[in-house]
């Protein structure tokens, strides 16, 4: 008895503190993914100017200015080399781009449904207080009372019918 007594206000306490968590886990998560979203803009805002920067780079006089100190017997080469290297790392930070951008528009949407959910949690009723455990001094076993004592239903006065008068 003592035993389904004990588990019984466990399980209520359980209960309690786990919509306590989570509703705070919701808007945490909504927090998390708007510093993974802050995060992602850095890194998109860092590739957009390093891909200005090797557009400005493959332009051809700048390649000749770039190897203008070194010595050849074929610049031609040593210019479609330097071209083609610039090319190949340009297209890397494109691809880095992209893939940027769609882990952006996945990330506004769990954001977007961490807040639903956070706003959900907070709109539901809130769970009853959990009942107390009181033991009394004298010797019997511990008595759960419930902290909200129901409200007591209104009685209702039942109506007399007369009996019809047989002539």
């Amino acid at each position: 008895m003592k035993f389904q007594i004990l588990f019984a206000l466990a399980l209520v306490i359980v209960l309690g503190t786990s919509s306590a968590y989570a509703q705070s886990s919701a808007a945490d998560l909504a927090a998390s993914l708007r510093s993974q979203l802050s995060e992602l803009e850095t890194k998109q805002s860092a590739l957009q100017t390093r891909l200005q920067e090797l557009d400005e780079k493959l332009k051809p006089e700048n390649i000749e200015k770039s190897l203008a100190g070194v010595g050849s017997t074929r610049p031609e080469v040593v210019r479609e080399q330097k071209r083609r290297q610039l090319e190949i790392e340009r297209n890397g930070v494109q691809k880095q781009l992209e893939l940027l951008a769609t882990s952006r528009t996945r990330l506004e949407a769990s954001i977007a449904r961490a807040d639903a959910d956070a706003y959900r949690q907070s709109a539901a009723p809130q769970p009853v207080a959990p009942p107390t455990v009181t033991t009394q001094p004298s010797s019997g076993p511990a008595v759960i009372e419930p902290s909200i004592k129901p409200v007591p239903k209104p009685r209702v006065r039942k109506k007399r019918t007369r009996k019809a008068r047989r002539s």
